[in-house]
């Protein structure tokens, strides 16, 4: 399968963040895709630089504001006290309920708190610079897909931090820009009228549900913890379906923590009837690998062979497909189980 590979990621490497209300060294760390590219590699996959400038995407995905803050972040986080380059800057206050979100405050943590659905998101010198390659690289992957290339059915995107908890105006999840929403964006400019995208990350998209709340030309179908007990605890619940225009085009498949493989497979069985249904001329899937039952902070039980079942269930749908990297924190598992879906797709 034709990969863009980032390989600027490793700039972007905080070295804690908080977890549980303790200090603790980050979980999305750039060994994460290392592992993914060993095993790529290996398994006679070759790598692409992203080729697409993804600025103008990003501007329809994200607002400018948010965009703006994003890129100058570090910068004035230096200039703010001497020996800031050694600190990581964590928001300490939000605008919810009652506050008000639409005057943006001069103060740099308070803007943070702005742009911020949490502290789990720790910034370092290269994030921007990273976080604009990965969302590159899931634009180079959808134009790719885009141009009907002969016998490519399937393109990957490989990508570290993570995108689907991003939202139009704020970060959250170790997530800055929302790559799968560039790719889903990407495929429609390039003239796809419909687009669905499966999200099957341990934890809910939120993100791309919220940008794409009040759209028919994107549906957004997520299997998921579910948010009575598992981040992002404040969306991914089965009575969002969307609304205005957008009206019945998102499904949640909210799972207990905990749950069988069997009835994960089970709620991806309807996620997958539900897109067969919808018409698409192409789909984006979120690639989570959290659901790993050896993954660090995640309550399912999938094994490296059922994601060789998965690759194979989603290329059964018949559709152009960009697969976008999500999370999965069992850092040297995470390589065979991306190239296991990537390759059971490819063999259906």
């Amino acid at each position: 399968m034709i990969t863009f590979f980032n390989d600027q990621h490793p700039a972007h490497a905080p070295q804690h963040e908080f977890y549980r209300g303790e200090r603790v060294p980050c979980f999305e760390t750039p060994a994460r895709a290392e592992h993914v590219k060993a095993s790529l590699l290996a398994r006679g996959h070759a790598l692409r630089a992203p080729d697409v400038d993804s600025r103008a995407l990003l501007g329809q995905i994200h607002s400018a504001r948010y965009l703006h803050f994003l890129e100058h972040a570090w910068p004035r986080w230096l200039a703010l006290e001497a020996g800031n380059e050694s600190r990581q800057p964590f928001p300490s206050v939000w605008p919810v309920r009652t506050l008000r979100s639409d005057v943006e405050p001069v103060n740099f943590i308070a803007q943070l708190g702005l742009y911020s659905m949490d502290n789990g998101t720790p910034m370092s010198a290269g994030s921007w610079a990273v976080a604009k390659a990965g969302a590159d690289a899931a634009a180079s992957a959808a134009a790719v897909l885009s141009a009907g290339t002969a016998g490519v059915r399937g393109v990957f995107s490989c990508t570290r931090p993570p995108g689907h908890h991003a939202g139009a105006d704020f970060m959250g999840g170790y997530c800055f820009l929302n790559n799968a929403a560039v790719a889903a964006q990407t495929l429609r400019n390039a003239g796809a009228k419909r687009v669905a995208v499966l999200d099957v990350d341990y934890h809910h998209g939120n993100g791309t549900q919220s940008i794409f709340y009040d759209r028919a030309d994107v549906l957004f179908v997520s299997l998921h913890g579910d948010p009575l007990t598992e981040y992002p605890f404040y969306l991914g619940h089965a009575d969002e379906t969307g609304e205005g225009e957008g009206a019945g085009f998102n499904l949640n498949l909210p799972l207990a923590a905990g749950c069988t493989a069997a009835q994960w497979f089970e709620a991806l069985e309807v996620a997958c009837q539900r897109i067969a249904g919808y018409g698409g001329d192409a789909l984006v899937v979120s690639l989570g690998l959290d659901t790993f039952a050896e993954d660090p902070i995640s309550k399912f039980a999938l094994l490296a062979s059922d994601f060789s079942r998965l690759g194979e269930r989603i290329g059964q749908l018949g559709l152009p497909t960009v697969f976008v990297l999500e999370g999965g924190y069992a850092a040297a598992e995470l390589g065979t189980n991306a190239v296991n879906v990537i390759e059971g797709f490819e063999g259906c």
